[in-house]
């Protein structure tokens, strides 16, 4: 079962080099191992020669499912995930280049996941990584090129990529206050644009991204093509569908606020695949005109210290407009979110809590679309119980943060959620990744907005330099909308275990002494 995931062979061959060789990747965007892999930052010039830096980053994962019942099928299982990447990159004086390959695995997938009851459809991410590799093997297995770029690297934050990349929205800056820094990294990047991390396959664009900025604020633009991917093994092929990126972020002085303000433009030109939206299937059919929206919007985080601790507040908001086929979209998001962190103990032990919702459809039959679109996200940052992602969607959480080592995080979250509008769907995954399925599924919400209950709790362990071990369990209680889906049983588990390894090495690089 094993045999096809060379990653898992890389951790154990390499494992003894570690100790002895230099990381080169980045950290992962935040602690959460909700967030994947970054791409290696241009390595710096050295005094002499041009060295060229190697990396592997290996993640293998085992996750535990137990769906919504929906018998006669398969709605609790077990699979393996393998997600191999191995990058080469160079410095040389203001240009730098990075080539990157993925090699990803997944298995053995339940074959009967996917109920023929329209409405249940997938039972849960085994059910779709079978069924979008062909319903034709339970061990799916690819390679591709997964980056490849040059880039200009000016004065300061000045810089232009041109190529394969990929792209997180609302990372713009780099806070140095390390409360600001998970703020962004985990309630404010990748709502809209991110590379769907927790799927095995990622997303990367093709096209172009530049930012110019000076001190404490940027200005960041991009403009790309979607890549294949997420849960199709295969990363290779582009998509017809692209998108426009522009924000301009401003922190403060002392770096306690940091605001943005964004517009992204999305094209989908897949006409001949069926949009997901609240409309009968039989119109939906006959609607082959493309997807042209624009977002707008912006958000800031604030914080305050006060007492033993530090209050945070963060704010977003995004209003929506253009053409949804044959419908007119005219939809909104916003969300609330405050804490107060004890910095003077010894764990930082964190209290969060927070509001979002995004409008729904209330009218299947009239000539506007008011489902807010959440174009390319990476949904689990949001909803760590992947059943559900933010559209049509109204949350209300509670989340408890503490940091027992330097290296040792541990996180638990509580929501209560509802669907903002009874006569739309419910709505889950995280846009677009082949062109044969739109991306976003929906099941009806047959009235009702009662929607589910969850809990969770992680813990995310750097062991060492090289080593990370990361753990998840989550259970959520469904309500009247699952319950008039899956009667059977309405309550859902998902459990996982996680291994990262990195390795990185700089040929001709100096030494340590």
């Amino acid at each position: 079962m094993l045999k096809a995931s060379a990653g898992l062979f890389c951790i154990f061959s390499l494992s003894s080099l570690a100790a002895a060789q230099t990381l080169a990747s980045t950290p992962d965007p935040g602690s959460s191992a909700s967030a994947s892999y970054a791409a290696a930052p241009a390595p710096k010039a050295a005094s002499s020669g041009n060295p060229v830096t190697f990396s592997i980053w290996e993640r293998a994962r085992n996750d535990n499912w137990q769906w919504f019942a929906a018998p006669p099928y398969t709605n609790t299982y077990s699979y393996l995930q393998s997600l191999l990447r191995i990058s080469v990159a160079q410095r040389i004086e203001h240009w730098d280049w990075q080539a990157e390959l993925a090699q990803t695995w997944v298995g053995p997938l339940p074959s009967d996941s996917v109920s023929a009851v329209a409405a249940q459809g997938q039972l849960g991410l085994g059910g779709t990584y079978y069924a979008a590799n062909g319903n034709s093997t339970t061990e799916p297995v690819a390679a591709f090129f997964k980056q490849g770029f040059i880039r200009y690297n000016g004065e300061g934050d000045k810089n232009l990529r041109i190529g394969r990349f990929e792209f997180f929205e609302g990372v713009e800056t780099h806070p140095k206050d390390t409360t600001v820094l998970w703020l962004q990294n985990n309630r404010v990047q990748q709502r809209l644009v991110g590379n769907f991390g927790f799927s095995d396959a990622l997303r990367s664009f093709d096209g172009a991204d530049a930012h110019y900025g000076s001190g404490t604020w940027d200005l960041t633009a991009m403009a790309g093509r979607a890549d294949q991917g997420v849960f199709n093994m295969n990363g290779n092929p582009e998509l017809n569908v692209d998108m426009q990126y522009l924000a301009f972020t401003k922190a403060s002085t002392n770096g306690r606020i940091v605001a943005r303000a964004f517009g992204i433009g999305y094209h989908d030109g897949r006409t001949g695949i069926t949009k997901t939206d609240n409309r009968a299937a039989a119109v939906r059919a006959t609607d082959h005109k493309n997807i042209r929206l624009a977002t707008y919007g912006g958000d800031v985080i604030f914080t305050q210290p006060a007492g033993p601790g530090t209050f945070d507040f963060v704010a977003w908001g995004a209003l929506q407009n253009g053409s949804w086929g044959e419908l007119t979209q005219s939809a909104n998001a916003a969300a609330l979110e405050g804490g107060y962190r004890f910095i003077s103990v010894a764990t930082k032990p964190w209290f969060r809590g927070g509001w979002w919702r995004s409008s729904g459809d209330p009218n299947a039959t009239d000539t506007k679309n008011n489902t807010f679109f959440q174009v390319l996200p990476t949904p689990r940052v949001y909803g760590r119980l992947p059943f559900y992602n933010a559209m049509n969607s109204t949350d209300g959480f509670v989340q408890l943060i503490d940091k027992p080592w330097k290296t040792w995080d541990l996180r638990s979250d509580l929501h209560w959620l509802d669907l903002t509008s009874g006569k739309d769907f419910w709505y889950s995954g995280g846009g677009a990744f082949d062109n044969k399925v739109f991306g976003f599924t929906g099941k009806p919400a047959n009235g009702h907005t009662s929607f589910a209950t969850t809990a969770d709790i992680s813990s995310d362990w750097q062991a060492t330099k090289n080593f990370a071990f990361n753990s998840y369990y989550g259970y959520g209680w469904g309500k009247s909308v699952v319950g008039a889906i899956y009667p059977a049983n309405k309550n859902i588990q998902l459990g996982y275990v996680e291994l990262i390894f990195r390795w990185g090495v700089t040929s001709g690089a100096a030494k340590p002494k």
